[in-house]
């Protein structure tokens, strides 16, 4: 049998942006837990404009390669793990416009989530991201890691020192995260 895939987004394409690093813990922990055939996936590198298709995404009819990429990256996860921070109690604005891109490509997904920032960890940008990806047919999971005042929990190197409850809680969310995947397959199949 063969394990879903898991993308694992990196959601800020700021210069300087410290989403690598918190993605590459969630990364390594998706991978740790065995159930996904995960993957790690960088928004940036799609270099998507600000939405520039001349028609509506769910028509699926794609005038630019930036698009045609994002749509097969899109289509290929069975599921999303969204590492995100929070700019203005929101999603960073990339997301949102990733987001808009594509219809179907989502339906039927679970997300789970690690956000991160400064003594909110980012939920309020998780909070507005559900509502988005609900209008997708995305399922949303409760169980998240929040990386509160993520800016002390990185290491001189680069990389993220997460205390080992954000392991645990990156354990459960998976656990979830895993079991609605397999609960959408026959949606996605059709």
């Amino acid at each position: 049998m063969t394990r879903p895939v898991l993308h694992t987004l990196i959601c800020s394409t700021r210069p300087g942006r410290i989403g690598p690093a918190v993605a590459e813990w969630a990364h390594g922990a998706a991978q740790a837990h065995g159930g996904f055939d995960a993957k790690l996936v960088d928004l940036a590198s799609f270099g998507l404009p600000v939405f520039d298709e001349p028609e509506h995404p769910r028509l699926g009819r794609y005038a630019h390669e930036h698009t045609r990429a994002w749509s097969a990256s899109v289509a290929a996860a069975d599921a999303f793990l969204f590492v995100l921070p929070e700019y203005n109690f929101a999603p960073p604005g990339a997301l949102v416009n990733a987001l808009n891109y594509l219809v179907r490509e989502w339906h039927y997904k679970a997300v789970g989530f690690v956000s991160y920032g400064g003594m909110s960890g980012g939920i309020r940008s998780v909070q507005v991201t559900k509502a988005l990806l609900s209008t997708l047919k995305v399922v949303p999971m409760v169980e998240a890691v929040a990386l509160t005042n993520v800016a002390q929990q990185m290491q001189t190197e680069g990389g993220l020192a997460a205390n080992p409850i954000n392991g645990q809680s990156a354990t459960a969310m998976l656990d979830e995260l895993l079991r609605w995947t397999n609960a959408l397959q026959g949606l996605r199949a059709k």
